[in-house]
């Protein structure tokens, strides 16, 4: 059974930097890209950021192209994003998530991904 399960959520000052992790198991995630999307209040699910597992590319959104880093730990099974320069237009519940065998045109495609994680909450405010 995969799971995915993020932390690192919180409520920071806007211009903080914040950093998530995803502990990922469940299968081998060789041929998997894995990544996160976001969903502020009334609005829809969008991407952020996603990385093949066994390398060949990170992607970005524009919004956060930057600002954030993506990055994995294969040895501890471990996404993580580093999020800085954080400003309240980031707040939202951030999913982890992963997907097989995706190709570079669909990275950024909610519902190209397999399995997603609970989420967790990022506010940004003063």
């Amino acid at each position: 059974q995969v799971q995915l399960v993020e932390s690192g959520g919180g409520q920071v000052q806007p211009g903080s930097s914040l950093r998530l992790s995803c502990a990922a198991s469940g299968r081998s995630f060789a041929n998997y890209a894995l990544g996160w999307f976001r969903q502020a209040v009334g609005k829809e699910r969008e991407f952020v950021a996603a990385t093949r597992w066994s390398g060949g590319g990170t992607f970005y959104a524009d919004s956060v192209k930057g600002r954030f880093t993506i990055s994995r730990d294969r040895a501890k099974s471990t996404l993580s994003l580093q999020m800085n320069s954080l400003k309240p237009e980031d707040t939202a519940v951030y999913y982890c998530t992963a997907g097989s065998g995706l190709i570079a045109s669909r990275i950024a495609w909610a519902d190209a991904y397999d399995y997603w994680g609970q989420g967790t909450q990022v506010t940004v405010s003063d």
